[in-house]
């Protein structure tokens, strides 16, 4: 069993949890988080740069200059593309750069991500984040009582109206669901603030890594 040290919504330390070695994976999926960590920032593309060829390009209808006696290169349009202010060549058009990655993979990649920072000590975890109100001075003080000084990633078990408005104002802090977290958020933050009734969520998610993807 990984010993996790366990802090109450104040930032006190309050008992040790158990997280069961047998969902840790350390011996395989380097390669599968590469490729979900690529995949994510992927999908993130709009993929709607776009420049105009030269038949886009308003104007050029006419010959600019006569072809002979000018003593210049012949030329039949002020929209080629080796006139300024003409078409573009091989420029970059409108495409979907999206990855889809096998369910299998993609499980694997979050054991591998979230099996990491468990090994490094970079899993805090709350009894829970019970904002009174949606205050970040509140939550600034639970980060700093944790020791929290360069970002987080704060994992809830649900959405939380008061905890996503307090992290609003908060730079370098991101607020996730367990159900929906991804391995790139786990690797952005230097440390990961779980509540205990997310971590066992996320130790669920493990446990399916082994099942086949419906």
């Amino acid at each position: 069993m990984s010993k996790l040290t366990l802090y109450t919504a104040q930032g006190e330390k309050t008992g040790e949890l158990d997280f069961p070695e047998q969902l840790l994976v350390t011996d395989r999926g380097e390669q599968a988080v590469h490729d979900a960590v690529l995949a994510f920032q992927a999908n993130r593309r709009a993929g709607t740069a776009k420049t105009k060829k030269r038949g886009e390009v308003s104007g050029g209808g006419i010959k600019p200059f006569k072809q002979k006696g000018t003593g210049r290169a012949r030329a039949g349009s002020i929209r080629s593309p080796i006139w300024r202010g003409g078409g573009v060549v091989f420029g970059p058009q409108p495409r979907d750069y999206s990855i889809r990655l096998n369910k299998r993979v993609v499980r694997l990649a979050f054991a591998r991500a979230f099996s990491e920072r468990l090994a490094d000590g970079s899993v805090l975890v709350v009894e829970r984040f019970a904002p009174a109100q949606p205050k970040t001075r509140l939550l600034a003080e639970l980060l700093k009582k944790l020791g929290v000084q360069k970002g987080a990633l704060l994992i809830n078990e649900a959405t939380d109206r008061n905890l996503t408005l307090a992290v609003r104002n908060m730079a370098k802090v991101e607020v996730a669901q367990a159900a929906d977290v991804n391995t790139y958020q786990v690797l952005r933050y230097p440390q990961v603030v779980v509540s205990k009734a997310a971590l066992e969520k996320l130790e669920q998610r493990m446990k399916n890594l082994g099942r086949r993807a419906a």
